[in-house]
């Protein structure tokens, strides 16, 4: 599969709470990382989503948003993966951070230069990557 997105988890549904409108899954990698998705209940029926079937999950890099050092606040994004900047790659206005992830997954956030350099990012920096549920793309094999 060739898809622009940097971010595609593969792994199983391993929850699905469902609703008369809209539907929360989570997708769940080898290595146990947890992705939370919205769909609409269409979606669910349409894809065939089920516990235990093989599903991706697909994020783009520019709705990732990364929080440094100690967190002053709680959010409201379902998906808030603790990890490690793993790769910095600068361009003339954004950089693209590669956070690795405990389960072996890695995330790709696309931020400006500006807000890496405010936060302080380099290789080893211990960072959240947070994402609304709603951003998050479910696809199953053909």
């Amino acid at each position: 599969m060739a898809i622009s997105a940097r971010n595609v988890f593969k792994g199983k549904v391993t929850e699905l709470k469902e609703g008369p409108i809209n539907a929360e899954v989570e997708i769940t990698t080898a290595g146990g990382d947890k992705i939370v998705a919205m769909l609409t209940e269409a979606s669910v029926k349409s894809l065939g989503l089920d516990l235990g079937k093989d599903a991706v999950a697909v994020v783009k890099s520019p709705w990732v948003t990364l929080l440094a050092g100690a967190p002053e606040y709680r959010f409201s994004a379902r998906n808030q993966l603790a990890g490690t900047v793993s790769n910095l790659l600068k361009g003339g206005v954004n950089c693209q951070v590669t956070v690795s992830l405990p389960g072996g997954s890695s995330v790709s956030a696309m931020i400006t230069n500006a807000a890496a350099t405010d936060l302080a990012l380099a290789e080893g920096t211990p960072v959240v990557a947070l994402f609304k549920a709603s951003h998050v793309l479910v696809g199953v094999p053909a």
